[in-house]
């Protein structure tokens, strides 16, 4: 555990994306909120998803948000968790539980950092 908590002050001082891995119940949101609250970005949001709790869609339109029409429903323009967390930290439990798909837009939004 000593080992867990000095790499995770090491990279709380980074802009480094960091893979926390575990089996479940081991504690990785308190490292990330560790990390997060120990990080030069502890003033702005920490913001949690939990992955495998919301369907394909749902979970894209959660995290990348959407435009007003965009959807049958969508009455109105809004902001997904990735924005919410601009500048803070987001946590994305269970991701091994989403889709290729989702994957892949979240992968290009890791590597290039806009939305």
């Amino acid at each position: 555990m000593l080992q867990a908590l000095e790499a995770a002050r090491r990279v709380a001082g980074s802009d480094a994306t960091v893979l926390l891995l575990g089996e479940s119940g081991t504690g990785k949101s308190h490292l990330a909120r560790f990390i997060h609250y120990t990080s030069g970005r502890a003033s702005a949001p920490s913001v949690e998803v939990h992955c495998a709790a919301l369907p394909e869609t749902l979970l894209e339109t959660e995290l990348f948000g959407h435009e007003k029409g965009a959807f049958t429903g969508a009455h109105e323009r809004k902001n997904g968790l990735l924005a919410a967390a601009e500048g803070g930290t987001l946590f994305l439990d269970e991701i091994g539980e989403i889709t290729g798909a989702v994957q892949g837009k979240l992968l290009r939004f890791l590597e290039s950092r806009e939305l």
